[in-house]
């Protein structure tokens, strides 16, 4: 029986309450990870499948962080969190990293609008990998440009 003042139950509407039954971290939220590459066609992908989810608001700034004293914060860091693991398991592995530690979903969808909307984001992108690898490697690189 619930204590007194307390209402158990879960309101099916509220995106920072409701968790589907079938929704887990390791979710995908689309078929192929984005790679640096076609990020108009991911981010609609993204997008759509966020929206069924009742969880558009969190990357899309409609649904903001509330203080960490409120009620209801603790929902929406779980929803938030949720969200996170969804868009990082939608990324290949080297653009997750480079967003990991930002902690609120909307600053990761920034982010990446900022880093890959732009016309030439893909080829940014490649040429940002080149330059990594040359720095890892111990052999010389030369690096291609188009």
């Amino acid at each position: 029986m619930a204590e007194p003042g307390f209402n158990l139950a879960i309101d099916h509407s509220s995106p920072y309450e409701f968790i589907g039954s079938s929704d887990h971290p390791n979710f995908l939220l689309v078929n192929t990870p984005f790679d640096g590459n076609g990020f108009n066609s991911w981010k609609r992908s993204v997008i759509i499948s966020l929206s069924a989810k009742n969880k558009l608001g969190f990357v899309d700034g409609t649904i903001s962080k509330p203080l960490t004293t409120s009620t209801n914060y603790p929902n929406w860091y779980r929803a938030n969190s949720m969200v996170i693991s969804w868009i990082l398991n939608s990324m290949s592995k080297n653009i997750a990293e480079s967003v990991l530690f930002l902690q609120i979903a909307s600053e990761i969808w920034n982010e990446l609008n900022q880093r890959y909307e732009q016309s030439n984001g893909a080829l940014l992108y490649q040429i940002q990998q080149q330059i990594f690898s040359i720095s890892q490697g111990s052999e010389k690189k030369f690096i291609v440009f188009y």
